[in-house]
């Protein structure tokens, strides 16, 4: 029988290899933590676990973060984008670290910009 508060995923556009990339970010704080890939079944495992689950294009298998590192994450909310093609997990990370190097975020090598090419206020 088909779970009917997941029939949203049947609107979602895997890749090729039948992933959908997810952003992953602090609910408390809203640091953007990382980024990882999902299939249908690692979002599966994610609703109804309410911890996160992904897929390792590396390994080429599932993985639950924090399994092994002791910093899972658990999902509070999830949104998924106007074209239906990306993901948004709102978690609160276990242990406060989300990054293999140990790091709080993924997102840490910072790269300047030119004045001129940083304009506020215009999309």
């Amino acid at each position: 029988m088909i779970n009917q508060s997941y029939l949203w995923i049947e609107r979602l556009k895997f890749n090729e290899q039948g992933l959908v990339p997810a952003i992953i970010q602090d609910i408390r704080d809203h640091t953007v933590l990382m980024m990882a890939w999902m299939s249908e079944e690692s979002l599966q495992l994610t609703l109804a676990t309410g911890k996160a689950h992904y897929w390792s294009r590396s390994r080429r298998q599932l993985w639950h973060k924090g399994a092994t590192s002791g910093q899972p994450q658990q999902v509070k909310t999830l949104f998924y984008d106007c074209d239906a093609d990306t993901l948004l997990l709102k978690v609160k990370p276990v242990g406060g670290r989300a990054c293999h190097t140990g790091a709080r975020s993924c997102f840490f090598n910072y790269v300047p910009l030119k004045p001129e090419m940083i304009r506020f206020g215009h999309c």
